[in-house]
This record gives C-alpha cells, sequence and structure tokens, in this order.
C-alpha cells in the first residue's frame, strides 16, 4: 500500500455489505484524488463474520467463497485507519460512513474522526436538471455524465464517485468541501480543503497545511495561502514545507498534526511550523 504516507486532496469511499445489517461490511473501495487530479484506487475485502444474504451477493457478486480468508473489520481497518482520518473523506449517500460507524461500534473500535461529504448533495448542486429525471444516484449520474465503472463494485463505485466530485468542481468553479457543506457544516468546511498554487506567487513550489482554530475564516486562509503561492493541502507528509497551527492553540495541548509535524521534522523532514500571526506576517514581507 505505498499510498499510506501520500497526500491527497481527499479519498472517495464505497462499501458493499453481506446483508441488511449496516455492520456487515464484506468489501471496502477506495478512490484517491491528489492534487494534480491524479486517481489512485485500492479496495479489499473483508469477513463479515455473519452470513450473506442472496439478495446482496446477486447485487455485488460477492459471497462466502469471496471473503474467505480475508480479515475481520477490525483487522482490515488497522492498516489504513490513520490514512482515512488525515484525508477528507467522501461517500455517495450516507451509507458508506453509517457502515463504518456500525461496523466500529460493532467491534468496540473508536469511529473514524475524518470530516465526510457526501457527492449526493455536491451532484444535486452542480446539475440540479436532473431531479425528477431520474436523480442523483450513481446508476443515473453513470448515463448523464458519460461515467464508465461497473456499478455494485466498492472499488469502482468509489472511482465514479470520485470523478462525480471532479466533474461538479469544474461545472461550478467551487470545491469539493463548499459543494458539500450544510448550513450547520459550512463555517468549518474548509479545514479539509486543497488548493493549487498561483505560479506567480512568491511561494509557489512549497506547500502548506492549516491545523487548529484560525482566527481567519479557513477558506479565506487558504485562499490567501494559494495566491501568494502555495499549495494548500489537507494532510501532513515529508513532502508539505509549512505548517500552521491556529494563535489560539499554540500554547494548548498540540494537534495530531502539529505531533505528525514535529515527528517528521526529527527524522530531517525540511518543514517549518508557524503560528498564523507569524504565517501572516511572512505573506506581507
Amino acid at each position: 500500500m505505498d499510498f499510506i504516507d501520500r497526500d491527497y486532496r481527499f479519498v472517495a469511499i464505497d462499501v458493499e455489505t453481506a446483508n441488511g445489517n449496516r455492520h456487515s461490511i464484506c468489501q471496502v473501495g477506495m478512490a484517491m484524488v491528489s492534487h494534480d487530479g491524479r486517481v489512485d484506487t485500492h479496495g479489499f475485502f473483508v469477513d463479515p463474520d455473519e452470513p450473506f444474504h442472496s439478495f446482496n451477493s446477486q447485487l455485488h457478486g460477492i459471497d462466502a467463497g469471496t471473503v474467505r480468508g480475508s480479515p475481520r473489520f477490525a483487522g482490515a481497518l488497522a492498516p489504513v485507519r490513520s490514512f482515512l482520518e488525515r484525508h477528507a473523506l467522501v461517500q455517495h449517500s450516507n451509507f458508506d460512513k453509517m457502515a463504518f460507524d456500525a461496523a466500529c461500534a460493532r467491534g468496540n473500535l473508536a469511529p473514524l474522526t475524518s470530516a465526510w461529504s457526501d457527492s449526493v448533495r455536491i451532484a444535486r448542486k452542480a446539475w440540479p436538471e436532473l431531479r425528477g429525471q431520474g436523480g442523483h444516484g450513481l446508476g443515473n449520474l453513470k448515463k448523464a455524465l458519460n461515467l464508465n465503472f461497473r456499478h455494485h463494485d466498492a472499488v469502482e463505485d468509489a472511482w465514479a464517485a470520485a470523478q462525480v466530485v471532479l466533474l461538479a468542481e469544474e461545472r461550478t468553479g467551487q470545491g469539493f468541501a463548499e459543494l458539500g457543506a450544510t448550513a450547520a457544516t459550512r463555517a468549518r468546511f474548509p479545514a479539509k480543503v486543497g488548493l493549487l498554487g498561483n505560479e506567480q506567487g512568491p511561494f509557489f513550489g512549497q506547500s502548506v497545511c492549516f491545523t487548529g482554530r484560525l482566527g481567519l475564516d479557513r477558506m479565506q486562509a487558504a485562499r490567501l495561502a494559494a495566491q501568494a503561492g502555495f499549495e494548500v493541502r489537507t494532510g501532513v507528509t515529508k513532502a508539505l514545507t509549512l505548517l500552521v497551527v491556529g494563535d489560539q492553540d499554540a500554547d494548548a495541548a498540540i494537534t495530531t498534526k502539529q505531533r505528525r509535524a514535529q515527528d517528521l521534522i526529527a527524522k530531517g523532514a525540511d518543514m517549518r511550523i508557524l503560528i498564523e500571526t507569524e504565517f501572516g506576517d511572512l505573506l506581507t514581507i
């Protein structure tokens, strides 16, 4: 899994289940969208440790024989958990998050801390004309957007959800987090936003990630950084050059991103950590 240490704009997730129980995940698919638009995919089977219903198996083609020898959910999640939790996740409808939450609860695991967006909501904003014309499910979007994928395979459905988001961004000129935000989450959606840097900016070629509670609106901070040339990233990897910590959190317990940055710096990564005020000073130099 060479993608584990990479930093992506977002990761689309899809699951298939063995039966009517949400926790009965038998396949997980991931489509990982890089900052240059490339989409990497990965998937794995899960032993749900309970019977398959014929309806489900007919739908996705997975049965007990398919998952024989695969890990149960806790074992399957462990290698990818930290990767998922440092990325924004996209699901097509709310089923996938509910399935993850239910499977975690069944296994006495804490739920994922990731921020989730819904590509159905995104598609509704991008193609409102499909309302009443087949709707915004993947089956209809496959035809409406001329997407080529095998529906009800978790990896291919995840890829399709990622394509829906990319096409919606292209059509509307808005980022996936903004498109997927509800009124309740609008104030905090930019926490996971990723933007490309202005090639004419003085900091072009460098990258920045934000963590903690900023004084600025998070989208405003991201846009200012991008205008100055920074590529705005969603997570901390050894390729990151700058982590900006909210002034309010400078003297508080360090965030997960800050701890990861400190560990990478200790291992020799060429990265700086600044508080928000210092970052503002940097942009005005």
